[in-house]
């Protein structure tokens, strides 16, 4: 019987760079390998390079491996900014281009994945290859709103008819503009109990959610700037829709389902996706939001799979 993988509890240490004059965090890992690209991976909306603790040690053993912190999030900088998938990618890029060295595959898991398929769509020098778990961000058929990709891939309300849905609509916006709101709601959602809450919705194994997971999403929210990034995401408008960047995108794709995935609809997605970028691969796994955290050993051997035949 072979013995279950035992996981770090603790951070990664890791290091900071200089981004348009802010800390960006980051978490480097293995050996360059000649004739290998580096795999770069992107946390997903509220998490930091913490969350990739379970699979960065066993990428590592095949390739040279880099996880950041998407500036306003982690252990990065937090400044008063426009923050969108367009500065996002940016940063991306020069991380790329100026720490790494070469070309990449990037891997990222919700509003990171829509970050990394901006980046490798539209900065295609960088990028050698991309993977996308549970991928955030609209297409051109998503009804339009004014709010951020990352605030509406990650809070959506359920489906209501068209007068009441555009009702319910038209009321959150005039609310959530408003200052006083927005910090009320930073402090609710902020909370470890409410944080605790929202992973049980999109965890399909509740073992994976620990006191551990929490405090890593929980701490970053106590950083100064938390707050102004929280606010922004209520004003900053749309990227790129997806459908337009998988029409740009020329390097090999892999999508990896947590088909449990209460946020999404992974199935409805995939067809979505293959629509636009017909010769991707993908596999649909029995987990939720954050496949490479529930099942981590099933995402990293697919990972290091499919990166050899790139």
């Amino acid at each position: 019987m072979q013995a279950a993988t035992v996981y770090p509890t603790s951070s990664i240490p890791g290091k900071y760079w200089q981004w348009r004059g802010h800390n960006v965090y980051y978490v480097q890992a293995g050996e360059k390998r000649v004739g290998q690209p580096a795999l770069l991976l992107v946390h997903g909306f509220g998490a930091s390079t913490d969350h990739w603790r379970k699979n960065i040690a066993e990428l590592s053993r095949s390739y040279e491996v880099y996880a950041i912190d998407l500036l306003g999030y982690g252990r990065s900088a937090k400044p008063k900014l426009e923050y969108s998938g367009n500065l996002w990618r940016d940063q991306l890029y020069d991380f790329i281009t100026q720490v790494i060295g070469n070309k990449a595959v990037l891997a990222g898991n919700s509003l990171g994945g829509y970050a990394s398929l901006c980046l490798a769509a539209q900065r295609p020098d960088a990028a050698a290859g991309l993977i996308l778990l549970n991928s955030a961000g609209p297409f051109s058929d998503t009804q339009s709103s004014s709010q951020s990709e990352a605030v509406q891939s990650e809070i959506q309300p359920p489906k209501q008819p068209d007068m009441v849905q555009k009702l319910f609509g038209d009321i959150a916006k005039l609310i959530f503009k408003q200052p006083f709101a927005q910090f009320l709601m930073f402090q609710y959602s902020r909370q470890r109990w409410v944080i605790r809450q929202t992973l049980e919705k999109v965890y399909l194994d509740k073992s994976a959610i620990t006191d551990q997971l929490v405090e890593d999403i929980y701490r970053p929210s106590c950083d100064e700037g938390a707050f102004d990034v929280f606010a922004s995401m209520f004003s900053t408008p749309q990227g790129e829709k997806v459908d337009i960047l998988l029409k740009q995108l020329t390097c090999p794709l892999l999508i990896l389902w947590g088909e449990a995935d209460t946020w999404m609809n992974a199935r409805e997605r995939s067809k979505q996706f293959r629509r636009y970028y017909p010769n991707l691969s993908e596999h649909f796994l029995n987990a939720g939001h954050c496949p490479h955290d529930e099942i981590p050993d099933q995402v990293n051997a697919l990972i290091k799979d499919w990166v050899s035949t790139i």
